[in-house]
């Protein structure tokens, strides 16, 4: 199943499950969808239920905010996330703080998704990753999946949930196929937000990455792993919001060392959190080393291919920071 199937899936599942489940956005219907996720839905669930919407990001939040107030649950398309600077304020201030401002009165079921990160040669504007934006933002739960298993799970638990949920896929995913169980195409499998996923058991380091990122970090370990230099462990964090320290934590008790890695900007990002919760746990009596971060370069996302590449963590860096933790020259 590719990624771009398992949102489809959700999204259709849970719209035959609950009639009050919409979809609005920029091109999802008689297009279906910018990146083809939302297929096939405006024929089976009509204008009503899967809505062509101006482009206006701020608007489309606002009414897929509104009509959350008033009972609905809609899925609210950005075409991607860069896009969604627009909106910030509806996706801030009203739907995450609604609930806490009206004394628990007011629900905001509603989930706000698209793609995030970089994507390829898109430039500046269209390559940023809007975890650590959103993950700071009480009131807002935050998923990032990777895998297909990720995609459908989280998606279909975020419709249902009664708070205001962010679902940040990624661009290249989309068309990327991973083996799924008989479990994972049933129409009730959904997964824990909150619930971080180890991908590859190990004993000598842990590994944790969300999103695009998860698949390089399992490379990296797999290439360490068959030249006998390390056995590592690999988190999929698949939650920003709420974060799942005490599987971390529980994992660098094992293996008492830890690398963060992921997309975005290093200062005040995911891996700046996660090493900062990891000081102020138990989990710092275990640590035989600093935590190391591997993010994206500090700068704006170059256009050129090549400066583009040098701004992203690769297989091979991933690599390096293992081998400088494990203080192996070589």
């Amino acid at each position: 199943m590719t990624v771009r199937e398992a949102l489809n899936s959700a999204m259709e599942e849970e719209m035959e499950r609950d009639p009050n489940v919409f979809l609005l956005g920029e091109e999802v219907a008689q297009y279906n969808g910018a990146y083809k996720v939302s297929k096939g839905l405006l024929d089976k669930f009509g204008a009503q239920r899967v809505i062509d919407t101006p482009i206006t990001e701020m608007g489309i939040a606002g009414i897929a905010v509104g009509a959350a107030l008033n009972g609905l649950k809609p899925i609210c398309e950005f075409m991607t996330f860069n896009f969604a600077m627009q909106a910030i304020d509806q996706i801030v201030n009203s739907a995450a703080k609604t609930h806490y401002m009206s004394g628990g009165l007011l629900t905001c079921p509603i989930v706000f998704r698209g793609p995030n990160g970089a994507a390829a040669g898109v430039g500046a504007q269209h390559s940023q990753c809007y975890a650590a934006w959103y993950g700071s933002v009480p009131g807002l739960k935050v998923v990032s999946p990777w895998n297909s298993e990720d995609a459908k799970g989280l998606l279909k638990a975020a419709i249902r949930d009664p708070n205001p949920v962010v679902v940040l896929e990624n661009e290249l995913m989309y068309g990327v196929s991973f083996p799924v169980s008989a479990e994972v195409q049933s129409s009730d499998f959904v997964l824990p937000i909150g619930k971080a996923k180890i991908e590859r058991p190990g004993t000598d380091i842990t590994l944790v990455a969300h999103s695009r990122i998860v698949g390089f970090v399992i490379e990296a370990a797999e290439n360490l792993k068959k030249q006998g230099v390390c056995n590592a462990e690999v988190i999929n964090l698949r939650s920003i919001r709420p974060l799942d320290t005490a599987t971390i934590v529980e994992s660098v008790k094992r293996t008492n060392r830890l690398i963060t890695v992921e997309g975005g900007w290093p200062l005040f990002g995911v891996g700046s959190e996660i090493a900062a919760q990891m000081m102020e746990s138990e989990a710092f009596d275990y640590l035989d080393a600093p935590v190391q971060r591997i993010t994206g370069a500090d700068v704006p996302m170059p256009y050129a291919q090549n400066l583009e590449e040098l701004a992203l963590p690769t297989v091979q860096t991933i690599e390096n920071a293992i081998k400088r933790t494990l203080n192996i020259k070589k």
